[in-house]
């Protein structure tokens, strides 16, 4: 039998200090008197094999975060170690080590979007615990597989903790937050990675958390991680995060005392190249060899659940072949995340369009034919990206439908042609928005506005946006193309990342769609959904605010006043709307403790997917509400079933200060509908969720 750990431990017995001090780097080198391959850790998955040439690129994760779907998302997840397997069993052919080639994927990312001008909000699940806990632990399931100890892939939960901006000053920044907010809204996706996921590795953050810079934090890293969660992976750090120690943060004096803080407090291996210090460190007395040893083979361990360095391979995943790559059937759930992905924000009744009475589509904006705003970031190279241009003429031309295009303005500069006027692509707009019976505006942001510290092209500050109004001149374009259409259908599809202010065009519009970053196949989704193809059924991971005014300060990490769970004001759009081309009803609730059980049926002309969501209200709690159960169905026009939700277990409880679980006692309402029971949201549903009082 073949004993991991021992084995793990024995493998680094017999090496060198230098030797093992090299694997804890990232581009760990070949050991070639051991028989250890050099390995590359580096590798990404956020919405399909990343970086590393083709593979299915589905819709970003905010989008997937949108069909509120543990199932999807661990669909995806299982397509996604799939394929990289396959790219990983072909590039070992081809003895082909490099970055982005390995099986330790450095995803998911369940950090709490907690402020929508973060620019990498768009690679989590949204702005709630309790989903981003439910898709974290259904994503790492399907990355690593059915057995922790023989690994399809290896996940890694990220950043940890406290992490969500501003990204011009990630190096430096110190997140504070009370204690109540650190363990009911910052961890709990984390704790669920650990314990339910059983996630392989944990990614520590750039910033420092409550004075400790995450990547060498007692607290985050030995004391709730390991001690108190159990963790008996591997921690990596972010890329060249430890640098920051001495050179940002100023908690070490030099490279020395910054990779003996990391590895004191359990930084197993170390995105960048600073843990070569850790051999002056050991010289120095700062560091035991025991240290290194046990870094070490926490390392060696993943790589022998992997079935490497002689660990017994898994058959099942070593001759998966390359053809599972991009292949039909990965396409078609592909597809089928981008449909469940959008959400209808408005509806005035316009959508779904007739084609039979429909002679020519106009389709204007920055977005219509942006590949990248299909995209979003840590994205793969897909075999063919449909744009929402593309979608519509696909769909229509070959019914006889006209379809013309206009660009309209740039995304966020102020002329397109750089010789030309500003607004120089307006009066085309105009033009076409004049001849076209129904306008498809295609606005808001891509990567290059919103994103990661130090990508290229990000235009304002470090990734993040200033606001969250629409950029540039789109509000211009926007008023415009309303004006011109005098009168006839004019409907919004948004492709961004992160909630936008469109108050101005929730009264002049007559449909709204959020797309986030639809994927690939995304312009073939839209075209289907605003066509009546099928019925959205994507509910917002996020809140829409009305103005940059109702957002507290962004360094601001207390929770107050921000996300669903504690907004005071009215949201735009609330977390958990969206809108359906059917009709739902519940019935007949029944609750406790543990889950409630409700008729639901489908009283509409469509069928329909539907997501009931269960929110609770607690005595005498900070937060209005909390989402604590999901529940999806799929019904025929007449159809009914009784639904059973179960509850988070956590649902009558709250973290104290110690990260101990305490029960609330007294009656706590269940609030079981299609949205939060919040008064925008039934008015913009048309329906109030049920409600049961339940006695702890």
């Amino acid at each position: 039998m073949f004993n991991i750990k021992k084995e793990a431990k024995t493998l680094v017995s017999k090496m060198t200090l230098e030797e093992k001090v090299f694997q804890m780097l990232h581009t760990a080198p070949k050991v070639e008197r051991l028989g250890i391959p050099s390995y590359n850790w580096w590798n990404e998955a956020l919405h399909g094999v990343a970086r590393a040439g083709v593979a299915t690129m589905f819709p970003q994760a905010i989008a997937m975060a949108a069909t509120f779907s543990e199932k999807l998302l661990y669909q995806v997840a299982d397509v996604t170690s799939t394929e990289g397997r396959a790219k990983y069993n072909a590039f070992q052919e081809e003895d082909d080590h490099d970055i982005f080639k390995g099986l330790t994927f450095w995803s998911p990312n369940i950090n709490i979007f907690r402020d929508p001008r973060w620019g990498r909000g768009h690679e989590t699940y949204g702005e709630d615990p309790y989903l981003t806990a439910r898709l974290g632990v259904a994503f790492i399931h399907g990355l690593q597989g059915p057995d922790r100890n023989r690994l399809k892939v290896a996940a890694c939960a990220k950043h940890f903790a406290v992490h969500s901006g501003p990204e011009s000053e990630r190096h430096e920044f110190n997140a504070i937050c009370d204690d109540y907010d650190l363990w009911n809204t910052y961890l709990p996706a984390f704790e669920a990675a650990v314990k339910e996921g059983e996630v392989e590795a944990v990614m520590g953050a750039y910033n420092r958390t409550l004075g400790e810079p995450c990547c060498g934090s007692k607290l985050l890293l030995e004391d709730i991680l390991r001690k108190k969660w159990g963790f008996d992976g591997h921690v990596v750090s972010d890329c060249w995060a430890v640098k920051d120690f001495h050179e940002h943060h100023k908690v070490t004096k030099d490279p020395v005392e910054s990779v003996t803080l990391a590895v004191k407090n359990g930084c197993d291996v170390n995105c960048g190249n600073l843990f070569g210090f850790c051999l002056q460190a050991v010289e120095q007395g700062l560091l035991t060899e025991e240290q290194i040893d046990k870094a070490v083979t926490r390392l060696f361990v993943t790589r022998m659940r992997l079935g490497l360095l002689g660990a017994p391979e898994n058959p099942k995943y070593t001759a998966v072949s390359y053809d599972m790559v991009d292949c039909e059937e990965h396409r078609k759930l592909n597809q089928e995340v981008a449909r469940r992905s959008l959400i209808l924000l408005k509806n005035d009744g316009a959508l779904p369009l007739d084609a039979a009475k429909i002679r020519s589509v106009g389709v204007i904006g920055p977005n219509a034919d942006s590949r990248r705003a299909l995209q979003g970031n840590y994205e793969g190279t897909a075999t063919k990206h449909i744009t929402v241009l593309q979608g519509l003429s696909e769909l229509l031309e070959p019914q006889g439908i006209k379809v013309r295009y206009a660009e309209g303005c740039h995304l966020f500069k102020d002329r397109n042609s750089m010789l030309a006027q500003p607004d120089d692509r307006m009066a085309e707009a105009r033009a076409v928005a004049r001849r076209s019976d129904v306008i498809v505006l295609c606005l808001g942001l891509d990567s290059s506005i919103e994103g990661e510290e130090g990508d290229q092209g990000n235009q304002f500050t470090g990734g993040d946006k200033p606001g969250i109004e629409l950029p540039g001149r789109q509000q211009a374009l926007l008023e415009n193309v309303v004006k011109a259409a005098n009168g006839k259908p004019v409907i919004l599809v948004l492709l961004s990342g992160s909630a936008l202010a469109v108050g101005w065009a929730d009264e002049h519009v007559n449909g709204i769609v959020q797309a986030f970053y639809p994927g690939a196949y995304g312009g073939r989704a839209i075209a289907e959904l605003l066509f009546g193809g099928f019925s959205p059924s994507g509910k917002l991971p996020v809140t829409f605010y009305r103005n940059t005014a109702d957002l507290p300060d962004f360094h601001d990490y207390n929770m107050q006043n921000r996300t669903y769970r504690y907004f005071k004001g009215e949201a735009l759009y609330p977390f958990g709307f969206g809108l359906s081309y059917s009709a739902f009803t519940l019935d007949n609730l029944t609750a406790n403790e543990v889950g409630c059980r409700v008729t639901v049926k489908n009283t509409g002309k469509m069928a329909a997917h539907e997501t009931v969501q269960v929110y609770v209200s607690s005595p005498g709690q900070k937060e209005l509400r909390s989402l604590c159960g999901i529940g999806e169905v799929f019904l025929q026009p007449g159809e009914s079933t009784e639904l059973t939700v179960m509850l988070d277990s956590k649902a009558f409880s709250r973290y104290d200060a110690k990260g101990d679980l305490v029960k609330i006692k007294g009656t706590h309402t269940l609030y079981v509908g299609f949205t939060q029971p919040d008064d925008r949201s039934t008015a913009l549903y048309g329906q109030k969720p049920l409600s049961a009082a339940v006695t702890v």
